[in-house]
């Protein structure tokens, strides 16, 4: 008894230092990995795969995770929950330091349990309408959590303090935490299609405070957010996940997840690594390792394999700190009372494309700056306003598709083909008077204060622009006064684009009925020669343009 009590006094004290660990000064980010693995008990898509496969897996899972004196969460679906077998279980990893707390799909005996009628097509149905909460009206919504709360604390005399799923609405997420004290949150990474789910232009990788209204959309205010944190899952590749589906094809997944061919490439996995513990960054870098079991074992042993003595190296190095999930997320709601300006880099390619890119995040934007060679693009922009109220919030899907979206100014996946990556590109005019794209050296990124900055020398010029990255600001300007130079959007020809009105210092546009704007600060909009292909073009007032983003 007395070693259980020491033990969680230990795991408390590190969860307050953990966002702590580096960060002297604000010069260095910490390095943090979860291991989250949840648990169902059901899967119907495949006869093999029985309920004692699926519990195999998760003592293979667990057994791996202890001989390298990692602790990680288990989030449990209510089918889990309820299995006998599953119970010891996970008093025993309770024992070990490990978290476990629950994971939201909705399945037949949750559902009846409740005493609500089930519409699945089988016991635990992946559609939309049927295996998420969105599916349910918010009062069927509140049951299906008193249900699973109480449940719980039957079972393991407390309540889950983490919740994950691929994703979940506002209105349920809130009243998990007004009532029964959720801390913590994961959901995630953003996809386009992937089983019918499409979460775009969110708040990339790590942790923020959702809008009170939408679960998705990262909140501005104190008051309008929703205080717990929902960390970002899955370990997307910051190079080439995000361009996985041009066009708004179904994408691919290129993530940290064991059970997919790069994850089990201990060099593929050697590079993300040393991404996340080497690379600039700001405030913190956060990597949610682990996988469900539903994929069995054998698809991800390998997988585990690989990735699991290369964390734990670089624990023992002091790069990076492997915590359970409530413990980041008590760590982040001590030292965060909004979302963070965060970023995270990759300065070297894994293939031959000679790709490096800087991702940054704060409470009004996203950025993604990507070089390729000798070329830069401003691949990505999408605005945040906590005032954008979800379609789920209030209404009830009917489909099985799930569509969470931001608001974009840049989409360079959706507005691209694979002939043309769209994005927002730097011009200068030749001495013949044409406009053509700008050339490079080496980017050099750092920290400034509580953003970044980005270096980018000019081919065959003495000129040098910065771009600065702040939670309220995006500016570009140039090192030579006398070029001549601007940001021109370029998409695809067919692309459909948000914008209803652009005047010289405001670009007027709406996402779903919610009307949204972007104001310069510095510069001017230019659409006096757009023309297909052509979205816009900021024009520099004295080598500068600054975006006004909040």
């Amino acid at each position: 008894m007395k070693n259980t009590i020491v033990l969680k006094l230990l795991c408390l004290l590190l969860a307050g230092m953990s966002l702590q660990v580096g960060v002297a000064g604000e010069r260095k980010a910490a390095r943090i990995v979860n291991f989250v693995n949840f648990v169902r008990d059901i899967e119907p898509r495949d006869a093999e795969i029985t309920p004692e496969v699926l519990y195999q897996t998760v003592k293979e899972e667990a057994d791996a995770i202890h001989r390298f004196g990692f602790r990680g969460t288990w989030l449990l679906q209510y089918d889990a929950l309820i299995d006998s077998r599953y119970q010891p279980m996970m008093r025993e990893e309770l024992k070990h330091g490990c978290e476990v707390g629950g994971w939201w799909e909705i399945t037949q005996p949750h559902v009846e349990a409740a005493g609500l009628k089930w519409r699945g097509r089988f016991p635990w149905d992946w559609h939309a309408d049927k295996g998420f909460s969105v599916g349910y009206t918010q009062e069927e919504r509140r049951v299906l959590v008193d249900v699973y709360m109480a449940e719980f604390k039957k079972i393991f005399g407390q309540l889950p303090k983490s919740i994950g799923s691929w994703f979940i609405d506002a209105y349920t997420l809130e009243y998990m935490q007004r009532v029964y004290g959720v801390e913590g949150c994961c959901m995630c990474r953003d996809q386009i299609g992937t089983d019918g789910y499409t979460l775009w232009g969110g708040y990339w990788a790590g942790a923020y405070y959702p809008s009170r209204v939408n679960s998705y959309m990262p909140a501005q205010s104190r008051e309008g957010q929703i205080d717990l944190p929902v960390f970002r899952m899955l370990g997307s590749d910051p190079l080439y996940q995000y361009s996985a589906g041009i066009g708004g094809a179904v994408q691919s997944v290129c993530t940290m997840e064991p059970t997919y061919e790069n994850a089990q490439v201990p060099e593929w996995v050697a590079w993300y690594l040393r991404c996340m513990t080497d690379d600039p960054a700001l405030g913190f870098t956060y990597l949610q390792a682990g996988q469900e079991n539903s994929f069995t074992w054998d698809a991800f042993k390998k997988g585990y394999e690989v990735q699991l003595p290369q964390i734990a190296e670089l624990e023992r190095q002091g790069k990076l700190r492997v915590e359970t999930l409530i413990e980041t997320a008590r760590a982040f709601r001590k030292k965060y009372a909004v979302t963070p300006a965060t970023a995270c880099t990759a300065m070297r390619d894994y293939t031959e494309n000679d790709g490096r890119t800087v991702w940054f995040n704060s409470r009004y934007y996203r950025a993604n700056i990507l070089w390729q060679g000798d070329r830069m693009n401003i691949r990505d922009m999408h605005l945040f306003d906590e005032k954008k109220e979800s379609y789920y919030y209030k209404n009830v899907c009917t489909s099985n598709q799930c569509v969470y979206m931001t608001l974009p100014i840049v989409d360079g996946c959706l507005w691209s083909t694979n002939e043309l990556m769209a994005g927002l590109r730097l011009y200068g005019k030749t001495a013949s008077g044409m406009m053509t794209e700008l050339r490079g050296g080496e980017p050099e990124v750092r920290q400034s204060g509580k953003g970044i900055v980005v270096t980018w020398p000019v081919k065959d010029s003495r000129a040098v622009f910065t771009v600065k990255m702040t939670e309220e600001s995006f500016s570009v300007s140039c090192s030579d006064k006398t070029l001549d130079w601007c940001a021109q959007l370029d998409v695809q020809p067919e692309a459909r684009l948000p914008f209803n009105k652009i005047t010289p210092s405001m670009l007027k546009a709406s996402q779903d009925g919610f009307d949204y704007q972007m104001a310069l600060r510095r510069g001017h909009f230019d659409t006096s020669l757009t023309a297909a292909g052509i979205g816009f073009r900021i024009i520099p007032e004295k080598s500068k343009i600054e975006i006004k983003t909040r």
